[in-house]
């Protein structure tokens, strides 16, 4: 199983962005071997009513993160039974995933017209993201109450994200933080943070993440190459990352792990907040984005972007030993 690019060797250069170790481990050292071993504690009990989705796990919004839990989910041994569905909404990516996660029996890449009506999955990661819906929140609460056999067979988690906080003010925020009132809320917050309602509320569980990167892949990408040269916010406004891989880790881990993740919110990240300035310096030093410029970057005072906040996943990492 790849590590993040050791399986991202953009990281090997960046000393302020350590290494997140691989799958159902984290930053803070400990991992998820004792999962292994309850792993079928876990999801046994699974016994779908459907004939095609017993002990069965499925991906809705199978992109790169989905793409990447394949991948782990089907190197595990104790798995080696589980049958994992790729759902995607088209078929223009089948094949990369395909070449991505290799031939495997146990694999099944299907788009969601593909899905009948009468076929529901013990366990489902919910990963797709609120762009492309039109109605996001709807679509979380029809995999909660169509897809998924509910909590008694198995779990069902959503990936969230962590700008629900709002732009912040350099503050700690942990998974129990208030989030800022609804006339403060982005519309895009406002929807997730209804699709985590429905997920809630149906006894599933919620992952809020941190900003997702690959080498290719991210803010440092975008501030690079695609923002013209302006970033909006202080160049010391505080961002906090996770590596798509890890972020997948996660996701596993909360499936697997012998405690009770029914109705839980976990904050996700790698643990090392940084900050614009220092993600774009890091950046540069790869050989992806050599030859480039330093951006520059928005006022002190940005009242619109914010400090930002730090993440504080003390619980999260205990509670899913990630």
């Amino acid at each position: 199983m790849l590590k993040a690019i050791i399986s991202f060797l953009f990281l090997s250069l960046f000393s302020m962005w350590p290494v997140t170790s691989f799958a159902v481990s984290s930053s803070n050292g400990s991992t998820a071997a004792a999962g292994e071993s309850t792993m079928t504690n876990s999801m046994s009990s699974s016994s779908s009513s459907s004939s095609s989705s017993s002990s069965s796990i499925a991906i809705v919004g199978c992109g790169v993160l989905g793409t990447s839990l394949c991948i782990q989910i089907l190197s595990y041994p104790e798995l080696e039974s589980i049958k994992v569905w790729a759902i995607t909404k088209t078929r223009n990516n089948h094949e990369s995933i395909k070449e991505a996660v290799g031939e495997n029996p146990n694999l099944n890449i299907v788009t969601m017209d593909d899905v009948s009506p009468e076929t529901k999955f013990d366990n489902v990661i919910f990963c797709a993201p609120p762009s492309g819906s039109d109605d996001y929140p709807g679509d979380v609460k029809y995999a909660v109450d169509n897809l998924w056999c509910g909590p008694d067979k198995g779990r069902f988690v959503f990936t969230s994200s962590g700008g629900i906080y709002g732009p912040g003010n350099g503050e700690v925020v942990n998974e129990s933080s208030p989030l800022p009132e609804s006339t403060m809320a982005s519309p895009r917050s406002l929807r997730l943070v209804k699709a985590e309602e429905n997920v809630l509320s149906g006894n599933g569980c919620v992952l809020r993440l941190a900003g997702l990167y690959t080498l290719d892949r991210g803010a440092h990408n975008y501030w690079l190459e695609k923002s013209g040269g302006i970033v909006k916010g202080s160049k010391d406004g505080i961002i906090n990352l996770l590596h798509y891989d890890d972020a997948a880790g996660a996701c596993l881990a909360a499936l697997v792990t012998e405690n009770d993740v029914r109705g839980q919110i976990f904050l996700i990240s790698d643990g090392n907040p940084t900050t614009r300035i220092g993600i774009c310096e890091s950046a540069l030093k790869a050989k992806r984005y050599g030859g480039l410029e330093m951006p520059s970057f928005g006022a002190d005072d940005d009242a619109t972007a914010g400090k930002g906040k730090i993440y504080d996943g003390t619980f999260t990492n205990s509670f899913l030993k990630w």
